[in-house]
């Protein structure tokens, strides 16, 4: 039985100064239940917490350690900037031009690409520069997508599917909300029933083109299709937030997977190796009107710095350089294969979804499509789950409705022991819902 008393303590002690006592309410771990576990190491594959317990992780800090937890090269970069050049400047630096280009060659739509300091930094800039660039103001966001906590995107569905949205939050103004609309995942009928009642007043499609903040959930190819021609006839532009699947699902993101190229893409994770950093880029005509070239403004004093930089210049060479990707493939196979083997045995038929090196195991039998389905997903089965497979060594996300995410570090050794894992909470999990009933 692991003890976790460290981490309780710090728990209240960080309540007294931190509003719920985390920097982000997921970590929280509100929608499980129980005392977050707060961590002191990151190595390789593992986690080790305030109490000397080790992990197998599969959270990744949320997506950015494709490489695993302090990869020798990546630390080499950071101390190197650290110590020949420094931590920030607020003047433009080569490393900048550097990871810009990497970025542009690697995703060949985004022609120009402009640093910030986080995905909801890039999200919400891709929006102000699309309502800039178009004259006009609403937005279409797609329920069960998360691109932050920007005032535009914190926005959930009125009473019916031409309702404008209401806010999801205090402190979202009604008028903001007015100017979000939300459309059904993978189901371009909704969008164009928006389209048609708002003629020429969209001014940008927003969507996860893999769906990682509600499971994981992938978009049809044909949807994808659909929705490129249907923003290039109405002049609306697309915005991919990729700042999930960029370089993690493939090279070249997930667009590179479907072939389908938005106008706009926001990045973060990856592309920070870890450090805080986003970017947002797309086609030239569109990026050309970001000041101080053209007049929608953006800025950020902490953009493109030196030590962020030179984490993502490293992240990325060494993904260039190994391409990891069909490995990672298999892993996810091998991952798979054991899960549903388990399932099998265990006479139960959750979904499970994977793109790459994301995961996500859903307490529904029912396929996970959209929001409504991955809603269907029975959440305390996946608390007790959560906590069952905690106990055994492996740390999930403590929430149902996120990703697994695991790197090149995570070995035959590390997927065995949680496909073991697996079997056994699974099963626990299963017993106590037979005791209750």
């Amino acid at each position: 039985m692991l003890t976790h008393q460290q981490s309780a303590q710090l728990f209240e002690r960080a309540k007294r100064t931190i509003p719920g006592g985390v920097n982000s309410p997921v970590r929280a771990f509100k929608s499980v239940g129980g005392t977050p576990v707060f961590m002191k190491q990151g190595d390789g594959a593992y986690l080790i917490d305030a109490d000397g317990n080790r992990y197998i992780d599969y959270i990744g800090s949320w997506g950015p350690f494709i490489l695993g937890h302090s990869h020798p090269r990546v630390v080499a970069a950071i101390e190197k900037t650290l110590k020949h050049v420094g931590t920030s400047f607020g003047a433009p630096t080569e490393l900048e031009i550097e990871l810009a280009e990497l970025v542009s060659s690697l995703m060949p739509s985004m022609q120009m690409v402009r640093m910030v300091n986080s995905g909801t930094e890039a999200t919400m800039s891709a929006i102000r520069v699309a309502r800039g660039f178009t004259g006009r103001e609403k937005i279409i966001k797609f329920e069960g997508c998360y691109h932050g906590h920007g005032d535009s995107f914190l926005i959930k569905a009125g009473s019916g599917a031409l309702t404008l949205g209401v806010p999801d939050s205090p402190g979202v103004t009604k008028g903001t909300a007015q100017d979000t609309l939300n459309a059904d995942y993978n189901d371009i009928e909704s969008v164009k029933r928006l389209v048609r009642e708002y003629p020429n007043q969209i001014a940008a499609i927003i969507i996860e083109p893999i769906g990682g903040n509600m499971g994981v959930v992938p978009a049809r190819k044909e949807f994808l299709v659909e929705l490129r021609e249907l923003c290039t006839k109405e002049n609306i532009v697309l915005i991919f937030d990729e700042v999930m699947t960029g370089f993690r699902v493939a090279l070249g993101g997930a667009q590179s997977i479907y072939g389908v190229m938005p106008d706009l893409t926001t990045l973060g994770k990856i592309i920070g190796g870890g450090l805080p950093v986003g970017c947002y880029g797309g086609r030239r005509d569109i990026m050309q009107r970001v000041a101080p070239a053209g007049d929608i403004y953006q800025a950020g004093t902490l953009s493109g710095n030196p030590l962020a930089m030179s984490a993502g210049i490293e992240t990325l060479r060494l993904l260039v350089e190994e391409n990891p990707y069909p490995d990672l493939e298999k892993k996810a196979e091998f991952l798979e294969q054991g899960f549903r083997e388990n399932m099998r045995e265990l006479g139960v038929n959750y979904c499970l979804k994977k793109q790459g090196s994301m995961m996500c195991l859903f307490f529904t039998e029912q396929d996970v499509v959209d929001f409504k389905t991955a809603t269907s997903s029975n959440t305390k089965h996946y608390a007790a789950y959560f906590h069952a497979m905690l106990e055994r060594g492996v740390y999930l996300a403590p929430a149902q409705y996120e990703a697994m995410f695991f790197s090149i570090r995570h070995g035959e050794k590390e997927l065995e022991h949680t496909i073991r894992a697996n079997r056994e909470a699974l099963e626990l999990t299963l017993k106590r819902e037979l005791q209750k009933a």
